[in-house]
């Protein structure tokens, strides 16, 4: 820009500051009008244009400080106005951050110094793939900056525009070097002593997250109904849920775990009725009715076959949500064995959740109602209170707020919901792991409560969806005779299929009893989960126990075995924790054999795959790097031999260097499995 003057700069600088405006007028005018959910691709176009618009600026106005003579500054960061900070000092770090990130920092500098009068230039980094020939990663922004030129009448290809990039691009203790391959590719190779000290800090330190902003998340799931029990179809949303859970904590987030029960509604009457008939001493002996799923059967049987029953079902229910002191001490108590229910299946699952039913949100929402009918958000229709998305648009579905009978649905509490969620728990992001058939249902919500100004734009509603869980037949998963599987009883079949497969393979004749009852659950529980989380959520996925207990391929059985053989190198060599600190001392981490680099390599990439899972929430990604770490220890175990012994078996030399690694490989895979709430054992 040194050939503009001041003036030109200014002229475009307003230019600029007018289109930021605009944009921001139409962002405001999307998030009250229009369905501005997240991932609706215009909402997404806006903000993209806004921040490469304020990024601009940033340019122009440091380009008008050097004409000036004042600082000059060169690239700024796309998430920030500042330009970025980068690494000079690879000792100064503890390996705690993203070698991805850092690389878009290096090129965001390099590429807005190379073309300063360029919009947006594009900062595009990925993975090389596993030909080392093309180096580790790859900056591929040559291409369509060469198009951007073009448009602007500027003669170049794109492999002069690589290697004007490369003349800019400031040195950094992550890369050794760079080149520029084929037709304009650069070719970015790690600097293996950086890499040692960053394996060097999680042998020593530990697996620490990589710093983000600190956020305040509500995941809402699992959410089974009260009086019937867990049944397969729960699974998934319980297991999902979980690992995102422990992902974002893992990350420093606070985060707030509900479990949004369907405690409320007309059920209850019919339940409170039977249970008065039934058990009419239930205030002073507690009933017997640990079976609640027998229970809600016989109630529903009397409810349809019996008409007086039926209305007597009926008056319950006014009784109830007019907070008669009987019928709510009626409603508890089936709840609360309800909850003790749940409770069995979520401890074997090593599963912690705040339960929070929709009778918590009750009493809000005769308020919630009232505020939106006064702003004139709702109308009427055929006696129902309707609320649209749109307020000129009146097409697609709309939320149903009151029925013509008077009472409140699943729309009304989830609005209510989430207005106590933002409003009482100050959250930034609410995730919701639900089936994929209730996507609609939440653009809804995020829309309505946009509209209402409930949420705003630095509220984040996000769907989480997955896809059912089928039988080897590729049928939705049921028993036999056709009824929905019970939770229990699946997690039993996993115990029993778990036991069998390690005595097939004799591990009751080395493990001890508790050993062996430690090794089961770890398996039968770890092998449902895993199966779930190592597909795609977005899919339907069959359920298949012969699979889930396979020792071979990607599956539970086999990442907790090769993390036990990992963690037994060393013990087997008698070799203490505390002797590998002291050898740290000396030497530390030295990756000389190709396969020790390969795996070191794949091992420093655990932050950027964990930021970002936290973004897309697709833990899948997660499982297969999991299974990546275990490929290339392999590799590295096959050729690299970390204890030498004579023909005696007697140890005649120790790589302390390699069972480092071993350590280093083996901590990063337990972060890995408690994310993914996984269970290990020392012995399997």
């Amino acid at each position: 820009m040194s050939d503009l003057n001041p003036e030109l700069l200014e002229e475009r600088t307003k230019s600029a500051e007018k289109q930021v405006m605009e944009i921001e007028d139409e962002m405001d005018k999307l998030a009250k009008e229009d369905l501005s959910f997240i991932g609706d691709p215009r909402l997404d176009k806006l903000l993209t244009d806004n921040e490469k618009l304020k990024h601009r600026l940033v340019i122009l106005e440091n380009a008008i400080k050097k004409e000036r003579g004042g600082e000059s500054s060169i690239a700024v960061k796309k998430e920030s106005k500042k330009p970025p900070t980068l690494i000079t000092d690879i000792y100064s770090v503890d390996g705690t951050f993203c070698i991805l990130d850092e690389l878009r920092n290096i090129f965001t500098v390099a590429i807005f110094s190379a073309y300063p009068d360029l919009e947006d230039p594009p900062i595009q980094i990925s993975l090389s793939g596993n030909n080392p020939k093309f180096g580790d990663y790859q900056c591929n922004s040559a291409m369509q900056i060469s198009q951007m030129l073009k448009a602007k009448n500027i003669k170049t290809n794109p492999r002069e525009v690589a290697n004007n990039i490369l003349n800019k691009t400031p040195t950094s203790p992550l890369v050794s070097k760079m080149e520029v391959a084929g037709a304009g590719f650069l070719n970015i190779y790690l600097n293996k002593q950086s890499a040692e000290h960053i394996l060097n800090c999680i042998f020593r330190s530990g697996v620490k997250p990589p710093p983000v902003k600190k956020e305040r998340i509500i995941v809402d799931f699992s959410s089974p109904n009260v009086a019937k029990e867990m049944h397969v179809g729960h699974l998934r949303s319980t297991i999902i849920g979980d690992s995102i859970c422990r992902l974002l904590e893992y990350l420093n987030h606070d985060v707030l775990r509900l479990n949004h029960l369907g405690d409320w509604g007309t059920q209850f009457g019919m339940l409170i009725a039977h249970l008065q008939d039934m058990f009419p001493d239930f205030k002073t002996h507690s009933p017997p009715i640990a079976d609640l799923q027998a229970f809600y059967k016989e109630s529903k049987k009397r409810f349809d076959e019996d008409e007086e029953f039926k209305k007597r079902a009926y008056a319950c229910v006014v009784q109830l949500q007019s907070g008669q002191p009987d019928y709510i001490a009626a409603w508890k108590l089936i709840c609360n064995v309800s909850l003790q229910d749940f409770q069995t299946i979520y401890d074997r699952l090593n599963i912690k959740i705040t339960p929070r039913g929709e009778s918590f949100y009750h009493s809000r929402m005769n308020a919630d109602v009232k505020e939106l009918k006064e702003k004139g958000y709702l109308e009427e229709d055929e006696g129902r209170l309707i609320m649209w998305p749109h307020p000129d648009k009146n097409e697609g579905i709309p939320l149903t707020i009151v029925k013509s009978d008077g009472g409140y649905t699943y729309d009304t509490s989830d609005m209510s919901a989430i207005k106590q969620r933002v409003q009482e728990e100050r959250a930034d992001r609410f995730i919701y792991v639900t089936d994929v058939g209730q996507y609609t249902h939440f653009l809804l919500i995020d829309a309505c409560a946009r509209r209402a100004g409930i949420l705003t734009n630095n509220k984040k509603l996000e769907h989480v969806g997955f896809g059912v869980v089928l039988g080897e037949d590729k049928k939705k998963f049921k028993t036999r005779s056709g009824d929905t599987i019970k939770l229990r009883d699946l997690l039993d079949e996993g115990l029993k299929r778990a036991l069998d497969k390690l005595i097939e393979k004799g591990r009751d004749k080395v493990l001890t009893p508790e050993e062996l009852k430690q090794a089961q659950e770890a398996v039968a529980y770890g092998c449902i989960k895993y199966a779930d989380l190592s597909h795609n959520r977005i899919n339907d996925y069959v359920f298949s126990f012969d699979k889930m207990l396979d020792d071979k391929g990607n599956t539970a059985v086999y990442l907790l075995y090769s993390l036990t053989r990992i963690r037994s190198i060393a013990r087997n060599a008698k070799i203490s924790v505390e002797k590998l600190m002291e050898e740290a001392q000396k030497s530390g981490i030295k990756l000389t054999d190709e396969t020790e680099w390969k795996l070191g390599k794949v091992l420093l990439r655990f932050p950027e795959v964990i930021l970002k899972v936290s973004k897309d929430l697709y833990i899948h990604s997660l499982c297969e790097y999991l299974y990546e770490i275990c490929s290339a220890f392999t590799d590295f175990y096959d050729k690299c031999y970390c204890i030498e012994k004579d023909k005696s078996g007697n140890i005649v030399k120790v790589f302390y260097e390699r069972l480092m690694l071993c350590e280093v490989t083996a901590k990063v895979m337990q972060k890995c499995l408690d994310i993914l709430g996984l269970t290990t054992v020392s012995k399997m």
